[in-house]
């Protein structure tokens, strides 16, 4: 593993985040510092500095975890300061059953972090007083609040791009793979290009996993956040996804058993072409869902009016091919299905 690796990130933190972090943490220590005088509000501005994240929903749940795991741990040193006494050792301690109890209550990795950093910075900085934890308590309170209130209020972050790009390329690739089976169908096929064919239709999943995680962030970005514009919008791309994702998985399969039972005298079946015109007229109407949809990354001159209108109706293939042709006739009835229904 590269060094560079373990401290750098594949891509920048947006600038406007960095910029919200920094007056969150300025404002939170001027106003805990005048709130609350006596020692310098770090509590206040740390909470503040870590609560700031991508989005509104991220910064709530950060601000619980960083208020929860300050108040255990300030309770925590307190009250072994007062039973132990003002020994450097008691720090140790309180560490160690800060640990344990953040363990023996199943909190989160950050929560039992907090925990314990909290009963040593009160141990560390300040008396062990009641009245000293329960002000780096109120610090932290007014540190995440303020993180809160500068992350929602000063344009919160709305992850829709990053969704509709990728359900834009997951949609444009699925016509394509589409395409690309119906032209293989009636054609006789070397085995290189059986096997390009299945490795390209395979590279729908990452694409779909992709999809999904925009479109999951983009409904976190929306949760809490004050910017309901957008709630729309991303409610037609999670529909969407919901309906290109069965697709995909029946166009994976459609590929698969093309690539297991093909022989060289499929092309002849004269339902093997008609069942290549209906996978073009379903990537047809992917291309219009997406269209429609206003997701796709270029403008496709497609027709308006849906291609695939009525299910396909076969003779009985040769007996060599039953199992194939009824393989691919139930996968574009699903296909078929699923666009119809949109």
């Amino acid at each position: 593993m590269r060094v560079t690796a373990a401290v750098r990130s594949a891509k920048r933190i947006p600038l406007l985040q960095v910029v919200k972090s920094a007056v969150a943490t300025i404002a939170a220590w001027l106003i805990a510092g005048w709130l609350i005088p006596g020692p310098l509000p770090v509590f206040a501005a740390i909470a503040a500095l870590l609560v700031v994240q991508p989005s509104v929903n991220q910064t709530f749940s950060k601000a619980l975890e960083r208020s929860t795991g300050v108040i255990v741990g300030v309770v925590i040193a307190v009250g072994l300061s007062l039973l132990l006494g003002p020994y450097s050792w008691v720090a140790l301690v309180a560490v160690a059953i800060a640990l344990l109890v953040a363990w023996a209550f199943r909190a989160s990795p950050g929560t039992t972090n907090q925990v314990a950093i909290s009963a040593l910075l009160v141990l560390a900085l300040g008396p062990s007083s009641p009245t000293y934890g329960l002000d780096r308590i109120l610090e932290t309170l007014i540190g995440a609040a303020i993180g809160i209130v500068v992350n929602a209020l000063v344009v919160p972050p709305v992850l829709t791009a990053p969704a509709r790009r990728d359900l834009g390329m997951l949609g444009a690739e699925l016509a394509a793979t589409l395409d690309r089976l119906a032209d293989a169908l009636p054609a006789t096929q070397e085995p290189s290009q059986l096997q390009g064919l299945m490795v390209e239709a395979r590279l729908l999943r990452p694409m779909q996993a992709a999809a999904e995680a925009s479109v999951s962030a983009g409904e976190d970005s929306l949760t809490l956040n004050p910017r309901r514009a957008a709630r729309g919008e991303i409610a037609e791309m999670r529909a969407l996804l919901t309906m290109l994702s069965p697709i995909v998985t029946q166009v994976i399969g459609m590929t698969r058993a093309y690539f297991d039972h093909y022989d060289d005298t499929l092309c002849d079946e004269p339902t093997v072409h008609a069942i290549a015109d209906q996978l073009r007229r379903a990537g047809h109407d992917v291309r219009l869902a997406v269209e429609i949809a206003d997701v796709a990354p270029e403008p496709v001159l497609t027709s308006a009016i849906p291609a695939l209108t009525a299910p396909l109706q076969v003779r009985p293939p040769a007996s060599g091919h039953w199992i194939l042709i009824g393989s691919l006739m139930e996968d574009l009835r699903r296909i078929h299905a699923a666009l119809v229904e949109e």
